[in-house]
């Protein structure tokens, strides 16, 4: 008896166990849903997107199809799931199209804006243009594929006191070339090693950030700027950048390796795969 006695207590404690941790998942998961319902999202597709000529020559590079769907209105949604109430478009080139498709957002979960840029000016300068950007936000690329967690991205950010926090996926690049390299001290030169296609695995940016309104400052008024000139700038100046690493499904669907893989990743029925 008393080992039947001990075997329903360790099976209580097990279910206590169990609850409690799934009780915690469940705050975690509400936490980061209020935390998103208060940032607001600013998606960058004003870009024409000439790695992918000659399509973008028609239709702008974060309406290029993913199934029967544009990876913008797949993005948008994924925001929408994720808790955001309201994102703000910057649009330039064949905007009218994005327009066309997004309307103004009121099936769609939440709230849609447009900012136009009248002349390209990078991935950062547009940031400029949006007006109430006074607390947390987040900015990313209108042409990426991910299943990143947005609120576990941003808690990280508040946690880290960063004035800007970049998800990063390390990716594998492999060079088309065979590498020479040189035993500097001799002349003429002589080759001391030879490397056939050698690979390298380099931490990238995703195109996502977490930033803090005061960031802006370091973005000039009025001129073309992208988001690697506001990181020296705020490095230079001594102010906190982080980084957030994420192993998951990345693609840049600007490239156009990337952008036959999502197309085979959605058509085969598996987004998740990194």
């Amino acid at each position: 008896m008393a080992v039947e006695e001990a075997n329903r207590v360790v099976e209580h404690d097990d279910r206590d166990s169990v609850l409690a941790a799934g009780l915690a998942r469940a705050v975690e998961h509400d936490e980061r849903a209020n935390l998103a319902a208060r940032t607001r999202v600013v998606v960058l597709a004003g870009g024409r997107g000439r790695r992918l000529e000659p399509y973008t020559s028609v239709l702008p590079k974060p309406l290029m199809p993913i199934g029967n769907r544009a990876i913008l209105e797949i993005l948008v949604q994924q925001l929408t799931e994720a808790g955001f109430l309201e994102v703000t478009l910057c649009v330039g080139y064949l905007s009218h199209l994005i327009r066309a498709v997004f309307d103004n957002g009121h099936d769609r979960g939440l709230r849609v804006t447009y900012v136009k840029e009248d002349e390209p000016l990078g991935t950062a300068a547009p940031l400029r243009l949006v007006p109430d950007l006074d607390s947390t936000f987040v900015a990313m690329n209108g042409d990426l594929l991910t299943t990143i967690d947005y609120g576990q991205f941003l808690a990280h950010h508040h946690a880290s006191d960063n004035v800007l926090t970049i998800a990063t996926h390390r990716r594998r690049l492999v060079s088309d070339y065979g590498v020479l390299r040189f035993d500097d001290a001799s002349e003429p030169l002589r080759v001391s090693a030879y490397q056939e296609k050698p690979e390298m695995h380099l931490d990238v940016s995703m195109g996502i950030y977490a930033i803090e309104p005061g960031a802006l400052e370091f973005v000039p008024e009025g001129e073309p700027s992208d988001f690697p000139d506001l990181v020296h700038a705020l490095l230079d100046a001594g102010k906190r950048v982080g980084a957030y690493p994420f192993e998951g499904l990345w693609l840049d669907i600007g490239r156009h390796e990337d952008y036959v893989r999502a197309i085979e990743l959605w058509e085969s029925g598996t987004p998740n795969e990194s």
